[in-house]
């Protein structure tokens, strides 16, 4: 007898991925839902999980209807089928949404208008703001709409992913015959969601959807307007991409083929506001071959789209009632700078930063200065995101107009900076830069700088491993780990590294580096199956891994394994988890809890407790089969004893942090901890630590005890 869906998925070893993810994307809307937030603060986070939402479905739904619509087989983690997944997997969604509207609607709302705003449909303003609202529809909306008729006579148009659209369905005034036409109007997403309307005392947001669909008949004269339906379409955005030997041209023009085909790849979801005209509905479903399940309602009082709540949330009106973010404090071991260079400094010491709580600052100072400097020789750099108007990109700029090479990396299959990274790589190559567009059909995600410098008859290479993105905007809003060194054994791998990745080359090992495809996942295997070994020996043992996901299942395995050695494994995973942690015979001396708050937790940290012996390893890399398989990434062993008690320190408090974390049940449930009585937050904590002292923890101390490290100046 075949097993029910429930017995399957408690039955298997592992938690679904995309069900896991949708958990995270709760937790993201958990913080909506936090009282002890602004209503501010809680808009954000509410329009966060929406964006969420939405790759999610681009992504991982569009990749399951990639196996659907061709009728290839896929079982998920959870033990079930593509057509017993696809229906749990979207009554999850409901489900989430569902929630979405309750804190939207029932929390959040109530709460508007006495702190000073509202968001008003066009039926409840007055006289005056209607005429306010019609004048500026007149004026500016007007001119932008174009309505699109479908029927025999012209195609079914094109519509816009994630683009919210009024279907209008009319017939010519006094026609008794049911010939019923079609139409659509896309809404304007080049100007703001929400038409502001300043009074006294408050500020009326009037979405300009409604605004339109309230003015619609001035797109349809002498006709008959028989319904407007407000809808908005998600299409599949997954694609890969085929390896390529004209790097040059066939790579580069698959991309932008690729690229134009995400505009108009398949439906995935249809969501709809109130009452939708049923005829219509049954056009688009036909057309666009979905059902019921791929369709989601919402109230009249709801809104389709959430994302566009941030321009309420970051108004200019409040920004004094936002909370104060720190000034950024400095790395631990930086010492005075005074007259003395980034060069100069760096020669004597290594440097962890830890972000935001530092700023990324010296990092482009090292940059800039080596820009200019005449002593510089070369700029070696990966390049997965950057921020807009970039300072890390102007750097490189004037590096090549100064004549030193430059060498960029530039991914440009970063999932939805894809048309962005081509043109600011084509930009740095036409200035002179050595541009390679990504490395055949791996995505270089390692985060590597290096900078080549002549210092009297000798010369110096100065480094930079991190494991976030060059980009001066998430710097400040994401958790990373970064190491600023000179060290000739770290500066000769990623030397080494850098030539793997812009020519042919493959050294028989490297010293500091563990390298994605060829080696991390063997490598970090090997580090869990030691713990095992010391665990049985009787020896000290242990593993505390901070990363951003784990879906891997050779690495859950060989953890499983190390639980049942009886090793103490502690993992602080932010979003997708598979591993069922404290499941009886598996998985009991595995505990695991995520992080989410003010700051979005991105820094990856592996920690090996070897027999008193800490190893430690930080970098760009996740346990994700696409971290090891189809991915250039790269982890560096922090050797330093006080970085690696920087680092230990670092993970005890994530692990001590209850204001934003949330304890992983082997159900695949979440239990959040900030009710819990001792209230740490990190988020806070970090930016306190005493500048010259840090207390020595050890993770799986044999007495609790810790001791004082004074960070030597010298």
């Amino acid at each position: 007898m075949a097993l029910k869906n429930t017995e399957l998925i408690d039955k298997s070893k592992y938690i679904s991925r995309d069900l896991s993810w949708l958990q995270f994307n709760d937790r993201v809307l958990d913080q909506a839902r936090r009282e002890h937030r602004t209503i501010y603060e809680r808009l954000k986070f509410i329009a966060i999980s929406e964006s969420n939402l939405d790759e999610f479905f681009m992504i991982r739904v569009g990749s399951l209807y990639s196996y659907l619509d061709y009728k290839k087989q896929r079982r998920d983690y959870s033990g079930l089928r593509e057509i017993p997944f696809k229906k749990l997997l979207f009554k999850t969604y409901k489900k989430l949404r569902e929630e979405q509207s309750r804190v939207y609607c029932n929390l959040l709302k109530p709460l508007f208008k006495p702190n000073g705003f509202e968001i008003v449909m066009y039926k409840d303003l007055s006289e005056k703001d209607k005429s306010k609202a019609d004048k500026y529809f007149c004026s500016t909306i007007f001119p932008m709409l174009t309505p699109m008729v479908y029927d025999s006579y012209h195609t079914f148009p094109t519509l816009a992913n994630l683009r919210l659209v009024l279907g209008v369905v009319t017939k010519f005034e006094g026609d008794q015959a049911d010939n019923k036409k079609l139409s659509f109007v896309q809404i304007p997403i080049n100007i703001p969601r929400f038409f502001e309307i300043v009074r006294k005392d408050s500020i009326h947001f009037v979405p300009i959807e409604d605004i339109v669909s309230s003015n619609i008949s001035a797109l349809f004269r002498n006709v008959e307007i028989l319904s407007k339906t407000l809808f908005r379409i998600t299409r599949n955005g997954d694609f890969t991409l085929e390896e390529s030997e004209d790097i040059e041209s066939n790579f580069l023009e698959e991309l932008r083929q690729k690229l134009r085909t995400r505009k108009s790849g398949r439906v995935v979801r249809l969501e709809y506001k109130g009452d939708a005209d049923k005829w219509m509905l049954n056009q688009l479903m036909e057309r666009w071959k979905i059902e019921d399940i791929n369709i989601s309602k919402v109230g009249e009082d709801d809104l389709i789209d959430y994302t566009g709540l941030k321009q309420v949330a970051e108004h200019t009106q409040w920004k004094d009632k936002l909370p104060e973010i720190p000034a950024p404090v400095k790395p631990l071991n930086f010492p005075e700078q005074g007259s003395r260079s980034i060069f100069e400094i760096l020669k004597e010491r290594d440097i962890l930063l830890h972000h935001p709580y530092n700023t990324i600052e010296p990092v482009i100072e090292l940059l800039e200065k080596s820009a200019v400097d005449p002593n510089t020789l070369a700029i070696k750099i990966t390049i997965y995101r950057l921020a807009n108007n970039s300072r890390i990109s102007a750097a490189l700029l004037k590096a090549a107009e100064n004549g030193k090479h430059v060498s960029v990396l530039f991914e440009v299959k970063a999932r939805f900076d894809e048309e962005r990274n081509l043109e600011e790589a084509q930009k740095l190559q036409k200035a002179g830069c050595f541009v390679i567009y990504g490395v055949s059909n791996l995505k270089t995600h390692t985060k590597l700088l290096l900078i080549v410098r002549k210092e009297g008859k000798s010369v110096t290479r100065y480094v930079h491993l991190a494991s976030g993105n060059y980009n001066e905007i998430t710097s400040k809003l994401y958790t990373d780990i970064g190491l600023l060194t000179t060290d000739e054994v770290i500066a000769e791998d990623t030397n080494e590294f850098f030539n793997v990745i812009t020519g042919h080359s493959f050294p028989t090992s490297y010293k500091n580096l563990l390298t994605a495809p060829r080696e991390m996942r063997t490598k970090l295997i090997a580090m869990i199956e030691n713990e095992a070994a010391n665990a049985l020996k009787g020896l000290p043992a242990g593993i505390v891994v901070k990363i951003n996901s784990l879906q891997d299942k050779e690495v859950i395995d060989s953890l499983y394994a190390a639980s049942k050695a009886g090793v103490p494994i502690k993992l602080i995973v932010r979003g997708i988890c598979c591993l069922k942690p404290g499941k009886p015979g598996l998985s009991e001396n595995i505990e695991v809890k995520s992080i989410v708050g003010d700051y979005l937790e991105h820094s990856r940290i592996y920690y090996f407790h070897n027999n008193n012996a800490p190893i430690l390893y930080v970098g760009s890399a996740d346990i994700m089969v696409r971290s090891f398989d189809r991915r250039m990434e790269s982890l560096f062993r922090i050797d330093s004893p006080i970085l690696k008690q920087q680092l230990i320190n670092n993970l005890h408090w994530n692990l001590k942090d209850t204001v934003n974390s949330y304890i992983l049940k082997d159900s695949g449930e979440y239990l959040p901890l900030y009710d819990s009585e001792e209230r740490f937050n990190i988020h806070k904590a970090f930016y306190t630590v005493n500048k010259s002292i840090i207390k020595g923890i050890t993770l799986f101390p044999e007495k609790k005890e810790e001791k004082e490290i004074i960070i030597s100046e010298n």
